[in-house]
């Protein structure tokens, strides 16, 4: 069954065709740009389409001229009451009413899947997020990344695309080194020394001792008192393991779970990032060279000319090639990085990766590397790196103290059980994610129209609460008599019926707030509407005297309560039935 704006599309698409055969525009023309959507002033009509403005240059004519003959054609259909030109050539149809009640049998029918969509193709997305070094519990330096990352993948599966949602484990750098250091310390405390203070450089927080206690039962004194190398790499491996065990358990309480845990010390101990190199070399995309010397200011004393492989970074955009190994011959961050993504790009159609805003510095040199892969495999490989802001932490207006348990953080932990977790992943997609963002503690638990969370979910159980209310009073939702909802019930009809395009034009453009700006919107179409009923007892949705309007207006309120539903869905928000 086809929702109003895919089948209006549809209709407009068929018109087009049909001017092509008649010669009105030529053969083939691309259409993709034609749009079908709400007209910015809802006086203007229902729906409007730029087709003529988008096409009018293939016609070889002016927008106007070929709107004129688009409109002759829509006219023809009887459920187009009007269709009328405005400025310069859009247009601006009307429908009759029967088409937006239709939407709501649509929705019924369709229920879960209601604005579900094919655009995705089945095709392959891998979306990396979170990816934090496991060296301590998930903070709020990574919860927003990690919730606009879950939910875009929610998303993009909702819009079709096949998704993995993928971890890398940072575990192969020294601080892996300083957290088995930690760890040891943390180590022959469970075995009853007196450690004292934790020297500077280690990491401090009290997260360590339940993994030193584990590694005390597991190891016994076995290794106490004995030289680093003895026990470096054990610890290591096992601080890493219960580690990556804290990091899973805090991405679960945000309903979080990823696909694949990718190991950067698997990756080299497969030798990865060798055959990248022999392959780039093969392709003419790594050569060996000298780097030039730092610009802008005479070069360190300590600096001298060392040739090392350089990728040719700077055929993709990138200022200056970049070392893929250092003088000593280890991998450069990028190096790994670029074995990485050639890794992930043998099983995906399509890479993106969620970062912190701190990394992008390293977003050009990343991108021209998928892009060398794309021309040497032959394919292309689509790629997006999304940067995500810091979030300050606020309570009543001030900043928050730190977390004695992390050390000098807020956990993910400690604001879930503050707050819970439909509030934390709803307020971190109420932003843009590249926009700075405060949370505060208190705000983000108020019961005001102010509290985007509060109020999308309070819709949701208002409308629950008037379900319940008129099965007590016997009324059972029915689409029998939609016709006698009225133009402010149509109205929320039109905005429900929008679900479906906000899906898809929050998938293309890897935009899931989209979604809950959208929510935040029809929650307050509908709260409007329930306070009508405030004034007069005539628009409430229970009007115990006329069986009919009550049970049409229960269906209606059914539906606009799956639309909810399906959207906090796709954001990973439980749609409460009581507050």
């Amino acid at each position: 069954m086809q929702t109003v704006y895919a089948a209006y599309a549809a209709k407009v698409d068929a018109v087009l065709a049909a001017l092509e055969m008649e010669g009105t525009l030529p053969p083939e023309t691309i259409r993709t740009n034609v749009t079908v959507e709400p007209p910015r002033d809802p006086s203007h009509g229902d729906l409007a389409t730029n087709a003529a403005m988008v096409l009018a240059k293939a016609a070889n004519t002016n927008p106007r001229a070929l709107a004129e003959a688009i409109v002759e054609k829509l006219q023809a259909d009887p459920a187009i009451t009007s269709a009328e030109i405005a400025g310069p050539g859009f247009i601006n149809l009307r429908l009759d009413a029967q088409v937006w009640l239709d939407e709501l049998s649509a929705i019924a029918e369709m229920g879960d899947g209601y604005g579900k969509s094919a655009m995705g193709e089945g095709k392959r997305v891998n979306v990396e997020y979170v990816s934090t070094n496991p060296t301590g519990p998930m903070h709020m330096g990574h919860c927003r990344g990690a919730v606009v990352g879950d939910a875009l993948s929610s998303l993009l599966e909702f819009a079709g695309h096949e998704v993995t949602r993928e971890y890398y484990i940072n575990d192969a750098g020294g601080q892996v080194d300083v957290l088995a250091r930690s760890a040891y310390l943390r180590y022959l405390e469970a075995l009853g020394e007196d450690i004292g203070e934790i020297p500077e450089g280690l990491y401090p927080g009290d997260y360590l001792k339940p993994i030193g206690q584990y590694l005390a039962s597991e190891l016994g004194e076995r290794y106490k008192g004995r030289p680093e190398e003895e026990w470096l790499a054990i610890f290591r491996a096992e601080a890493v393991e219960q580690m990556m065990n804290l990091i899973k358990s805090d991405l679960a309480l945000l309903g979080i779970q990823h696909d694949v845990f990718a190991s950067e010390a698997a990756l080299h101990a497969a030798g990865k990032p060798d055959a990248a190199e022999a392959w780039l070399r093969e392709h003419d995309l790594v050569y060996d060279g000298v780097l030039e010397a730092p610009k802008g200011k005479a070069p360190p004393e300590d600096w001298e000319p060392v040739e090392l492989p350089l990728f040719r970074s700077t055929r993709y955009g990138d200022d200056q090639d970049r070392p893929i190994k250092k003088s000593d011959g280890s991998w450069t961050y990028f190096g790994a990085d670029l074995a990485y993504h050639m890794q992930k790009a043998e099983g995906a159609d399509e890479l993106i990766d969620i970062w912190g805003a701190d990394h992008a510095g390293t977003v050009k040199r990343i991108k021209a590397a998928v892009a060398a892969l794309s021309e040497g495999q032959g394919k292309p490989i689509p790629f997006d790196v999304k940067l995500v802001q810091m979030v300050q932490l606020m309570r009543a207006g001030e900043p928050v103290k730190m977390s004695k348990r992390s050390g000098n953080f807020i956990t993910i932990a400690d604001m879930v059980e503050e707050v819970g977790k439909d509030v934390v992943r709803f307020t971190m997609l109420t932003r843009k994610p590249e926009a700075q963002m405060d949370f505060d503690f208190t705000k983000v638990v108020e019961a005001s129209k102010d509290n985007p969370v509060f109020y999308v979910q309070y819709a949701h159980a208002r409308i629950h609460s008037t379900l319940r209310k008129g099965a007590v009073e016997g009324f059972v939702p029915s689409g029998k008599n939609l016709s006698l909802l009225g133009e402010e019930e149509r109205a929320l009809v039109q905005l429900a019926a929008q679900f479906p395009r906000e899906v898809e034009a929050a998938a293309k453009a890897r935009e899931p707030h989209r979604i809950a700006f959208y929510l935040y919107e029809l929650a307050g179409g509908f709260h409007a509407y329930w306070n009508l009923g405030n004034d007069n007892p005539e628009k409430r949705f229970i009007v115990a005297q006329d069986k009919s309007l009550t049970e049409a207006r229960l269906f209606l309120a059914e539906r606009l309560g799956q639309v909810v539903r399906n959207g906090l869905r796709i954001l990973g928000v439980e749609a409460v039935e009581e507050m």
